[in-house]
């Protein structure tokens, strides 16, 4: 995690400001289009979040480690060697975190499903997504075990972002568009 360090920095220094500017811009567009105002800001802000929360996990956790890597594919067999390990909560709070955002924003800007519907849509969209990484991190052959108790434990962190985030997406303006 050390080598991380400067590069988490930087993201952080370069990141939150451009994400800021680009949430200004994008809500700044939709309102010259017709949008309402929370509609224009609301979009606006969970497109930029849903990005800028997942991609800087999704890019630490593509990239290339020295080594064979492998495949587990028994539940838990894997989680429960993480949690004897001395870097068990780094390992499972990172996991926890890398779709997060997704379980997060995804809601708040799409229209998934009727509301006591939508944690299990971001579970299934999760788990997919969390499957298509550990499927390229095999392919891709980049050092790393691809695990199905990461696709467990990655759907576990959106579920719980999502519920989270519940109190935005039950809000949600039902009329994106002003009346013309």
């Amino acid at each position: 995690m050390e080598r991380y360090g400067p590069v988490v920095a930087a993201a952080i220094l370069v990141g939150i400001p451009a994400g800021i500017a680009v949430v200004w811009a994008l809500a700044r567009w939709r309102l010259r289009h017709g949008a309402t105002r929370s509609w224009a800001w609301r979009a606006s802000t969970a497109e930029v979040g849903l990005v800028l929360g997942t991609i800087p996990w999704v890019w630490m956790i593509m990239t290339p480690r020295p080594g064979v890597g492998g495949v587990s594919l028994v539940p838990f067999q894997d989680l429960m060697v993480t949690l004897r390990g001395d870097d068990a909560i780094v390992q499972v709070g990172g996991n926890l975190l890398v779709l997060a955002a997704v379980g997060f924003f995804l809601p708040i800007r799409f229209r998934l499903a009727a509301p006591k519907w939508v944690p299990a849509a971001v579970a299934l969209i999760a788990a997919g997504i969390s499957l298509l990484l550990e499927i390229l991190q095999h392919v891709l052959q980049l050092g790393r075990v691809s695990s199905i108790d990461d696709v467990l434990v990655n759907t576990v962190g959106a579920v719980i972002a999502c519920v989270a985030s519940r109190h935005w997406w039950r809000s949600r303006d039902p009329h994106p568009q002003t009346a013309s």
